[in-house]
């Protein structure tokens, strides 16, 4: 008999059956025992565990009742198992030569890591879990919680001196949250940090504990862990770590017969995997992705190695892609290891550089997706190569798709049938399996034709060689009309996956009658799946059909509701499809209609639900637009595009040409699209605008223009004029813009309280939230921060809602600023730091640029000046180059002077501060900024008389200095006082305050 006490009392038979223990109280009985196995506990000790204070009447009996319970469930599970509770005076012993607490005890000393992963991995939870809190059970389960802790200890020892430093440090983490004050474990966590080259994170740790320990028991750290400190600022030699955990260093297969016809394809994927960190091969089932992955990835040279990881293996929708990297890696879980498979996966690759080869990610894209978007920001040495059907959608992803090998030009020209890849990969194949096979005259109109009917799909024409032998070639191309059923091998090495993919579709296809077959072959035409109306619309049948094939499991039938077919079963309909063009034209038209029906509801109270819609039909939208949609479909989802961020998409579908309405809709659209894209403003912009002189897209284009930061082109395009309220709305809130850079504030608050209540009356969220922006600029120039905050809170709320990603990253941004305004630094670079992290996920380059900003100026105020000039210079320097300067280039350029002159460089500060003040033409409030950064490096007396020209105007244009910038001001001040007394310092700045800004600057220029 076995008994568990290292988690909740377990109990099997020795075959590991388990023991039923019925009763709370008998289940007590047993543990008590159990604590004191091999020992005589006395009865009254026992009802005193059992009963306290509430005894029974006659207790003994009581107790004797349980004991028989015990012995009965002991011996019905094992027979004779009633007899190792003996009964001894005055009480009973429980003899148990089982106990997974004496085999752990008995692994605990040990030294290799084997032992003592074995040793941890005993335990299920905490000991006695179910009486834990019981006076009998205290002792003993802290007795061996403090030996778990030890021999935590002692098996992160023995796997730092293995190397295996970055999956230590990650480990460890948990365990030193849950115990902070444990010396030896933190010792331990400080010591895989450095070795895993996080020196700044190990010194951060002895910062937290020594504080701590300060604080919740007034001691210092002990001598171990000075010792260790001091170790880690000496650089010393003896802390280097061990070499770090090998890994496989190579586990491509090799390549048992020659790849035909893709040498350009290979030459152009051998520059792409090291020119970016995740390339996704997309295309068919069959194409060959695996097979030219694996081929490219050959040749690539990584110093940890170069790794296919086969993910075909995974039940659909598995998650445990982690796993399967871990296990090609070499990298199997110590047993007693915490974090999940991602956390360990990620921790030891974070300090390596290597290529992983994710093959056939589509069943599992969720979970491939997940995994491959933490290497990509986690471990930046890892590259990624991925095949699947459809791409990851990860930022920074680059797409390559794998079509079809090429078909012969002229089926009756022998040199034009060897010429092509598809016929030579299918002669290489059939020669293989048919010695007297050739690629001659008489077989090159029939191999042109079966290369021509199967698509040029390497795999249906590796299956269609295995036939030669047995079939001819003719015979090969007759039989083609049952191609499913033909094309099928029995070599025994080849995947099940490729030796048929519809033999149980097919079975049940042969059991469907003729209505209920078209409706499947129909239903193929779906993109992840349709909701009801348009299986009616586009199959031209009722629900009574789709719900007999959801009966037979040929249809899956989901929350929404929606219908969906499992891939395989889609691509077997797709080839029985009779009707094709006349079912893609009705899914054309009917995702038309939908996207038409769509776009005005964007910009109203429905804008939510509408945008859930078209998420939803995001891949029949673009399958749409290839069956017929045209440019018409593009237009009418371009702002649903605009909305989400997806631009490139947007693009690629307006490219097509169109009637000739159609094009002079779609040109302000193209060129407004390409201008958010980086492209420069053409110099035929106004005739571009003169197509829609009062109309949304004329706006957009304005809108992008003054987005690339040209304030006085954006001024001069944006419509005088209106279709609508909305353009109206929109364009006030670029006007807003324009007002908020020129620090007008008439023209501010005009714009951007009629641009709000245009939108609020319309309820369109997205657009609340764009004047949201200038309305929340306009209480922050008024001093009123709290004001601002709230009005960008609101606005978050509204991105949130919409899951607007990058306007959620923006008010972050926002908000940042306001908390460096408010002198509450540690919340502004949190907060910068989300909008940073966000902005690069969505890829929003803008966006991405105001987040580095707030993390720039929340750095310098808050005294960490190097990491302040990194921000700020990278920022400046991409503003510089900038066509156009940005609006927001005075600003870094005035926070860099500020923080050259901390860091003691007087004289780029003074630069940094002219520049500023020269870039701030048509902003007067970037302008007083710049002036106030000249008055903390003049002369004292100059310094006065900036001050002063500097409060008027702060004062004329009611835009009272933050507190953060007070205290700059307050500095400057205290600097000049000092030289002048405080009589002079009034005199001059009294004279200052009668000066323009221009004016004032010429004294120190």
């Amino acid at each position: 008999m076995r008994f568990g006490i290292l988690g909740p009392l377990a109990v099997t038979t020795d075959d590991g059956e388990p023991v039923v223990v019925p009763g709370a109280k008998v289940r007590m009985l047993l543990a008590d025992l159990l604590a004191h196995r091999d020992k005589v506990v006395s009865a009254d000790r026992l009802i005193e565990d059992l009963w306290g204070d509430d005894a029974p009447a006659n207790p003994s009996a009581a107790l004797q009742v349980r004991v028989s319970q015990l012995r009965k469930a002991l011996n019905d599970a094992e027979p004779g198992a009633r007899d190792l509770i003996e009964s001894r005076p005055p009480g009973y012993r429980l003899r148990a030569d089982d106990v997974d607490a004496d085999r752990f005890a008995a692994l605990a000393d040990a030294t290799d890591v084997d032992r003592l992963g074995a040793a941890l991995a005993l335990w299920r939870g905490q000991a006695y879990a179910d009486v834990a809190d019981q006076e009998f059970a205290r002792a003993p389960a802290t007795r061996l919680a403090e030996q778990r802790l030890v021999v935590h200890e002692r098996l992160a020892e023995a796997r730092l001196a293995r190397g295996e430093h970055d999956l230590v440090a990650a480990e460890l983490a948990e365990l030193v949250e849950h115990h902070p004050l444990r010396e030896g474990l933190r010792a331990l966590h400080i010591r895989a940090l450095y070795a895993a080259g996080r020196q700044a994170e190990a010194l951060e740790s002895y910062a937290g504990l020594r504080e701590r320990l300060a604080d919740e028991l007034g001691l210092d750290p002990g001598p171990e862990l000075a010792a260790l400190y001091r170790q880690i600022l000496d650089q010393d030699p003896g802390l280097s770590a061990p070499p770090r955990a090998a890994i496989v260093r190579n586990s491509l297969p090799a390549q048992l017969d020659e790849l035909i016809g893709r040498a350009e394809a290979l030459a152009e994927l051998r520059t792409l995997i090291p020119a970016g960190r995740l390339l996704t091969l997309v295309g068919p089932g069959g194409v060959g992705k695996t097979r030219l992955a694996a081929a490219a990835a050959a040749d690539q040279v990584q110093p940890d190695g170069v790794h296919l990881v086969e993910l075909a293996p995974l039940p659909p929708a598995d998650t445990r892609v982690a796993e399967q990297v871990l296990g090609v890696l070499g990298l199997h879980e110590a047993p007693g290891t915490t974090g999940s498979a991602a956390d360990r996966l990620v921790a030891a690759l974070r300090h390596r550089e290597m290529l992983l080869v994710l093959d056939n990610c589509e069943h599992v894209i969720e979970a491939a997706a997940a995994l491959v978007g933490r290497l990509l920001r986690y471990a930046p040495g890892v590259r990624v190569l991925a095949t699947s059907r459809e791409p990851l959608l990860l930022v920074g992803e680059r797409v390559w798709e794998v079509g079809p090998l090429a078909l012969p030009s002229d089926p009756d020209d022998v040199d034009a049938v060897r010429r092509s890849a598809a016929a030579r990969l299918f002669a290489a194949r059939a020669a293989a399996q048919h010695r007297g096979f050739r690629l001659d005259e008489q077989t090159a109109p029939a191999v042109a034709q079966l290369c021509r009917r199967l698509d040029g799909l390497p795999l249906a024409l590796e299956l269609a060689a295995t036939r030669v032998r047995t079939l001819g070639v003719q015979g090969v191309v007759d039989r083609l009309s049952d191609r499913f059923r033909l094309l099928t091998t029995r070599q025994r090495d080849v995947p099940e996956r490729q030796r048929t993919l519809t033999a149980v579709i097919a079975w049940s296809w042969d059991l469907l009658d003729p209505e209920d077959r078209a409706v499947l072959a129909r239903l193929s035409v779906f993109r992840d799946g349709c909701t009801p109306e348009a299986a009616e619309r586009v199959c031209d049948a009722d629900l009574d059909a789709v719900d007999r094939l959801v009966e037979r499991s040929l249809v899956v039938a989901e929350p929404g509701p929606r219908y969906r077919l499992l891939e395989s079963v889609a691509e077997f309909g797709a080839a029985q499809l009779t009707d094709a063009a006349a079912v893609r034209s009705r899914h054309a038209a009917y995702f038309r209609s939908l996207a038409e029906r769509a776009d005005p509801l964007l910009r109203g109270p429905e804008q939510r639900e509408w945008l859930a819609i078209l998420d939803a039909e995001r891949a029949n939208l673009r399958a749409a637009l290839t069956h017929g949609g045209g440019l018409r479909l593009a237009l009418a989802l371009t702002w649903y595009w605009v909305l989400r961020g997806r631009l490139s998409e947007a693009r690629a579908a307006l490219a097509p040409a169109g009637t000739a309405e159609e094009e002079r809709l779609a040109a302000p659209w193209r060129l407004g699209l390409a201008l958010l894209q980086g492209e420069q403003v053409p110099s035929n912009v106004r005739d571009v605008l003169a197509l829609d002189p009062a109309g949304r897209a004329a706006w957009f284009v304005a809108d992008a223009v003054l987005d690339r930061g040209d304030l006085a082109l954006a001024a001069a395009l944006l419509p005088e004029e209106f279709d609508d309220s909305w353009t109206e709305a929109a364009v006030l809130a670029s006007r807003a813009m324009l007002a908020h850079a020129a620090g007008d504030l008439p023209a501010l608050e005009a714009a951007a309280t009629r641009s709000d209540a245009l939108f609020a009356e319309l309820g369109d969220r997205w657009g609340r939230l764009r004047a949201s922006d200038w309305l929340g600029g306009l209480a922050e120039f008024r001093g009123q921060n709290e004001r601002a905050a709230a009005v960008h809170r609101e606005g978050l709320r509204w991105a949130t809602e919409l899951s607007l990603w990058p306007e959620v990253g923006a008010k972050q941004s926002w908000l940042a600023w306001l908390a460096v305004q408010g002198r509450d630094y540690e919340v502004a670079r949190e907060l910068a730091e989300r909008a940073y992290r966000l902005a690069v996920q969505q890829g929003a380059p803008t966006a991405v640029v105001f987040a580095e900003l707030s993390l720039g100026i929340a750095a310098r105020r808050s005294g960490r000046l190097d990491q302040a000039v990194t921000h700020l210079t990278r920022i400046a320097d991409h503003g510089r180059i900038e066509p156009q300067p940005p609006p927001y280039l005075p600003m870094v350029l005035v926070e860099l002077g500020y923080a050259r002159e901390l860091q003691g460089d007087r004289t780029a500060a003074w630069a940094l501060q002219v520049e500023a003040y020269d870039a701030a033409i048509g902003s007067t409030r970037d302008g007083i900024g710049a002036v106030e950064g000249m008055a903390a490096l003049a002369e004292p007396a100059v310094a006065a008389r900036l001050l002063g020209a500097a409060a008027t105007a702060r004062d004329h244009n009611a835009a009272p200095a933050a507190p953060a910038e007070q205290d700059e001001l307050d500095r400057a001040a205290r600097r000049a006082v000092a030289s002048l007394g405080q009589e002079r310092f009034d005199n001059l700045v009294a004279e200052g305050a009668k000066l323009t800004l221009d004016q004032a600057v010429a004294f120190g220029r």
